[in-house]
């Protein structure tokens, strides 16, 4: 018999506790962090940086410098011009880099900081002087959610530096927000493929780094800004993602005034046809990005991957009987959580909730228009207390999310299936695989290993066989 929520799917709550997303400057970090030679500056308080920083390092377990106009009463009453200024001044000094990128706050964006003429202003008192290039993003986290600062960023990277002047011999990948192992895998399969890419952001080295001999103040890695002025010049641009940050336009996509994501300014501006797919996890997902990648390159999928697609059947059929019929609670970012489901929807487990810090108003029925379920309660908006609330009701065998959950699945004594970002309290978040068939594979692994284990503790004799 199955259970239901009793939460409405429109219910708009009055306030949130422990909110299922993290701030939208932290998003334009990440972005940022995979620019070659790049130092974000966060134009607002100090805290707001500190506690980017804090975050990203827990989950990468890399050094990560994030500037800060670090803003006071003073400055916000007055403005925050000559922290700007200072603050540019100082990360000019001490780290030398290639591109310095801004993203706003709530504060700044509050007393309304007009970041971009504050950049104009700073270039004309030093016209003399060899300057950096300048990147601003807005990004005040009242009006998104860490993916749309992430998205936003990218968009904003491509529209400063995009051009038409050169030689159509490859395309553009933005894969979004996925970890620095994701990132590799696509560079291997692209190779493969005999495909020449440029991929942004690419943040694979420089947020999952080698042990260095000697610091690097800004660590090697990154998509260069020659890279990023080739992608308005690309065959095409393959995009991961049905949601992105789409909600936060009233307009049509096709509006050449509207450029939500990096791939649609291309589309719009330089007419760069943008093949929009969801990422590909599970195995119809990445069919469909291994049929586009066949088409870009004329050639049939090489043995390495139709072998690991082979694999992945096989261990679906090995492990079906461990899955089939469980039922889950996913939760995370929305492009990755409607990933999720469709995955789940292949191996046989119930998603009994999907819940989601977004707020784009298009999860609920994307989600329904790929997986036929018109049953399921997808949340939007929501807060772990939520969704701990409604998972007391429906008593899920499993949980599917990042660490933010971890809490939930203790009360509840069930296993929490760590993937996504942020992975607080495992090693290795950095290091996940989630894409293509061998990503698939590990993910089915670990879902079926967490439901062994916890039948194999709970077990009153115990059993060394499965």
């Amino acid at each position: 018999m199955k259970t239901t929520a009793t939460y409405k799917e429109n219910t708009t709550a009055a306030a949130t506790t422990n909110a299922c997303k993290v701030c939208s400057p932290l998003g334009a970090s990440v972005a940022f962090k995979g620019i070659k030679g790049c130092v974000p500056l966060i134009h607002g308080s100090q805290g707001c940086s500190t506690y980017i920083r804090r975050y990203l390092i827990s989950h990468y377990k890399e050094p990560v410098d994030i500037a800060s106009s670090n803003f006071s009463q003073d400055t916000t009453i007055f403005g925050g011009h000559r922290n700007f200024n200072k603050g540019i001044d100082n990360i000019i000094r001490q780290y030398k880099p290639e591109v310095i990128a801004i993203a706003s706050t709530c504060l700044s964006e509050t007393i309304g900081e007009d970041i971009k003429g504050l950049i104009s202003a700073y270039k004309a008192q030093h016209k003399d002087e060899p300057l950096p290039h300048f990147v601003a993003v807005s990004t005040p986290s009242y009006q998104g959610t860490h993916m749309d600062g992430f998205h936003e960023a990218v968009a904003s990277i491509v529209a400063a530096f995009a051009e038409r002047r050169f030689k159509r011999s490859h395309i553009n990948l933005f894969p979004g927000f996925v970890s620095p192992e994701d990132i590799r895998h696509l560079k291997e399969i692209l190779e493969a493929f005999g495909i020449e890419a440029i991929i942004l952001p690419d943040y694979s080295e420089s947020l999952d780094n080698p042990n260095w001999e000697e610091y690097h103040r800004i660590p090697p890695g990154g998509t260069s800004v020659n890279d990023i002025k080739k992608t308005g010049s690309a065959q095409a641009s393959i995009e991961f993602g049905h949601i992105l940050n789409l909600g936060n336009i009233n307009n049509s996509v096709n509006d050449s005034k509207v450029n939500p994501t990096g791939a649609a300014f291309l589309q719009n501006n330089f007419g760069i046809p943008n093949m929009r797919i969801g990422m590909p996890i599970g195995i119809k997902a990445t069919d469909l990005f291994f049929e586009k990648l066949e088409g870009i390159a004329q050639i049939k999928t090489p043995e390495k991957y139709t072998k690991e697609r082979g694999r992945l059947i096989d261990a679906y059929i090995d492990g079906h009987k461990y899955v089939f019929g469980k039922k889950a609670v996913v939760y995370g970012e929305e492009d990755f959580v409607i990933a999720m489901m469709m995955f789940l929807d292949e191996i046989g487990i119930e998603p009994v909730l999907c819940a989601t810090g977004g707020e784009s108003g298009k999860a609920q029925d994307r989600i329904r228009q790929l997986t036929g379920n018109s049953k399921l309660t997808i949340l939007q908006g929501m807060d772990f207390e939520t969704i701990a609330s409604l998972s007391r009701e429906l008593k899920p065998d499993i949980m599917i999310g990042n660490s933010k959950g971890y809490y939930i699945a203790r009360e509840l004594n069930i296993p929490l299936v760590r993937v996504g970002f942020p992975i607080h309290d495992r090693m290795g978040g950095q290091r996940i695989l989630h894409l293509g068939y061998k990503g698939t594979t590990q993910l089915f692994d670990s879902i079926c290993n967490a439901l062994i284990e916890y039948k194999q503790n709970n077990s009153p004799v115990g059993y060394k066989y499965m």
